[in-house]
């Protein structure tokens, strides 16, 4: 029997799908499943699915795409459950709009937070074809099946490809909700299987489809300097002398917003530094111009930080062993330490660390009139329209943003002062502007990983870890809160699986910017945490895989229904498969070694084993077994895409990647000073997936954490060397 609350439920289920779901002809001839709410308020078609005459399916990716493979990925949802031949789809990038929702590609979210939606949409398309078919042969809707772009009725032995019945299911209304079935994941044909990137071939034959390659008619081209100490402000300059060098076709200074900016602030603003713009009919003019630009900075309002006095003032603040505020504090801790078999005390400092993404940050803007066009690679397009509306004064309905791939984010694209710097300088010279950043520029100009320092200590009795410390020392701008990812934030494990446990802070003054950089402060906190799990088990002279997950326990969802939280079973699901790939506890030759490493980040259970070997300081990392749980597979080879990058991504970072700051400018400027891995110094990864049944979830961010603790508890075994700094470059080591 119905209730007042079912009745209620089913009418917002039709609710949804009438306001935000319809079929119609483009002008183009072909059928668009499209915002009908956002259609009616701009005129205009905001088409998730385009099913043209020739069969072509068009699918839109609503999330900008990094390099992460959303642009195939989040189509081929759709594509499942509209039954669609994979053959016959392309996969575009959607406009900027508002029916869209949250378009941006940030915290390994695009994904699960797109699940559902993209899962209905395809469904719709499909209940709405197969009624056409129903009508058209006038047959019972149940009767009719779909496959490969074609709806089949067994009875008749007819079948009608999409573009036959595109025009009619154009007609048919939005249907009810009883009549959209959502399959269920045994019925997959598409999900779980290796697709290849729809980009692949463009990027194989370097066509231009990166946000440097944007183009627009008329265009100029500009570079814009900066002070080298963050935050300072441009007084004057020999814009006279610069303006008469050859190509040149203007120069000015923009007042900017002076000081350090901060990333927190960034999303709702359109702030940008001062500095000076040097226009140029193209880049070359420009970037040579720019050596022969003489800036008198007034350096009042710029950082003042040096990176290594940083790190002994936090050092100083652990070793004093008083946190000035609790930040978490349950059971009773001092007693679980004081009768404890033995306890362990070390200190863990991570400097801090570039995006270095390949593709330096280059956007084109045109101010024309009362409106303005951006093309971006921006991984937050959400972000730029009202800003920027903000920023010239202007109606956001008069504003169009393009998302175009980004060459890497990894955290750096979620901010967007580069295109309030283009727009700046376009208003001011009337033409639409190509500003590019130089490599340098992106370097000295990022919202850095934080330095990050921890004092951990543990208590173990009965061979059980009953205690846990954590005292962190954390940079901070306004002597309030922590910088970003400079702290702390709750986590699972240890805190919420083991009955003692406190975390302490103290701030200490750093200006330096920071922001998100790949699984923020997941990247750092692994490390200790991990590594530090291994010395109290080497300590207590129990098998680290042993002693790992006796401290993970068996308590299932830590957080009953919330994806986010520690799964205490899928935690030892990864942790048993990626040993038992590896061979944990087989003999190895002397200097060589196992590590191993688990963390729960973005929704993802990963667990990594590294085989290494060390000869002196050189250390070769061999092979890198990789088990992960992030939920249903949506295309298996993008996945282990994704998982294997970040393990390079991760030894990358954890060699020698380290950010100096000297009076407030920042040291290191390319990559002969900030080294990427090579290709000859990067393991053999291998992958394992494992199939929980649970939603989906990121890949882009939760496989690194892990990586760096298990490379040095591998060391740790190789050699005897405990490594509690990063990078390993900074304890004498290299990875060759």
């Amino acid at each position: 029997m119905s209730t007042s609350v079912d009745r209620k439920a089913n009418e917002g289920r039709r609710n949804f799908l009438k306001a935000s779901l319809g079929l119609a002809l483009t002008s183009s001839g072909s059928i668009s499943i499209m915002s009908a709410v956002a259609a009616e308020a701009s005129g205009t078609l905001n088409a998730y699915v385009e099913i043209d005459g020739d069969g072509k399916v068009t699918i839109f990716a609503p999330n900008p795409e990094v390099g992460q493979g959303v642009n195939t990925s989040l189509p081929m949802i759709v594509a499942e459950e509209l039954d669609a031949n994979w053959d016959d789809v392309v996969c575009k990038a959607a406009p900027v709009a508002p029916n869209y929702g949250a378009q941006f590609a940030g915290g390994s979210l695009s994904t699960p937070m797109r699940w559902d939606e993209l899962r209905k949409v395809g469904a719709t398309a499909r209940e709405m074809l197969c009624q056409a078919a129903a009508k058209q042969w006038k047959v019972a809707r149940s009767e009719l099946t779909t496959s490969k772009s074609t709806v089949m009725h067994s009875g008749s032995g007819r079948s009608a490809s999409y573009k036959e019945l595109v025009a009619n299911a154009a007609s048919i209304p939005v249907p009810e909700e009883s009549s959209v079935i959502l399959k269920s994941a045994s019925d997959y044909q598409l999900l779980g299987k290796r697709v290849v990137n729809a980009s692949a071939a463009d990027i194989v034959v370097g066509n231009p489809i990166f946000g440097i390659d944007a183009t627009a008619p008329g265009m100029v081209y500009a570079t814009y300097v900066k002070c080298p100490s963050i935050g300072g402000i441009a007084k004057s300059a020999n814009l006279d002398a610069v303006k008469a060098l050859p190509g040149v076709i203007d120069a000015f200074i923009l007042e900017g917003t002076p000081g350090a900016l901060d990333f927190g602030a960034l999303r709702n603003m359109h702030a940008f530094a001062p500095g000076v713009a040097i226009v140029a009919k193209d880049t070359w003019s420009a970037f040579t111009a720019r050596k022969s630009l003489t800036v008198e900075w007034d350096y009042a309002t710029a950082s003042k930080d040096d990176s290594n006095a940083l790190k002994a003032e936090a050092l100083a603040i652990l070793k004093s062993g008083a946190g000035e505020k609790d930040i978490e504090r349950t059971g009773d801790v001092d007693a679980a330490f004081a009768q404890a078999d033995l306890t362990g005390d070390a200190i863990y400092q991570m400097d801090f660390v570039s995006h270095a993404q390949l593709e330096p940050q280059g956007v084109v803007v045109e101010v024309k009139g009362n409106g303005v066009e951006v093309w971006s690679s921006s991984q937050t397009p959400v972000f730029i329209t009202q800003n920027i509306a903000n920023q010239l004064g202007i109606d956001v309905k008069n504003v169009t943003v393009h998302q175009i791939r980004g060459g890497g984010g990894f955290g750096r694209r979620l901010s967007n002062e580069p295109v309030f710097e283009a727009a700046a300088i376009s208003q001011r010279i009337g033409k639409p502007v190509k500003l590019q950043w130089s490599r340098e520029d992106d370097m000295a100009f990022d919202y850095y990983r934080s330095a990050t320092n921890y004092r951990l200590q543990g208590a173990v009795t009965d061979g059980k870890l009953v205690g846990w410390k954590n005292l962190i020392a954390a940079g901070s701008r306004d002597d309030e809160n922590p910088n970003y990812a400079a702290g702390y934030r709750p986590f699972d494990f240890p805190g919420k699986v083991i009955p003692n446990v406190a975390i302490e802070q103290t701030l200490f003054k750093s200006e330096t910017p920071t922001g998100p950089w790949r699984a923020p402060i997941s990247n750092v906190y692994a490390f200790a945490e991990q590594s530090f799990i291994a010395e109290l088990a080497h300590q207590a002279g129990i098998d680290h895989k042993t002693f790992l997950l006796d401290a993970i326990g068996n308590k299932g969802w830590i957080k009953e229904g919330d994806i986010q939280s520690l799964n205490t079973e899928r935690a030892r699901a990864v942790i048993e498969a990626a040993t038992n790939a590896a061979g944990w506890g087989r003999k190895l030759p002397e200097g060589r070694g196992l590590g191993l490493g688990f963390f729960l980040s973005h929704a993802g259970h990963i667990a990594e084993v590294a085989e290494v070997s060390v000869e002196g300081s050189n250390v070769t990392v061999h092979d890198v077994w990789l088990a992960a749980d992030v939920g249903q597979v949506v295309n298996l080879s993008g996945l282990e895409n994704q998982l294997q990058g970040s393990v390079v991504d991760g030894v990358s970072a954890m060699a020698a990647q380290s950010i100096t700051v000297k009076n407030g400018a920042v040291v290191e400027s390319n990559y002969d000073s900030y080294p990427l891995l090579r290709m000859p110094q990067s393991p053999r990864v291998h992958v394992q997936t494992l199939d929980s049944g649970y939603r989906p979830s990121g890949a882009g961010e939760p496989a690194l954490p892990p990586l760096a603790p298990a490379v040095c508890n591998a060391i740790f075994n190789a050699c005897g060397k405990r490594i509690r700094s990063l990078p390993i470059s900074n304890e004498g080591f290299n990875i060759v």
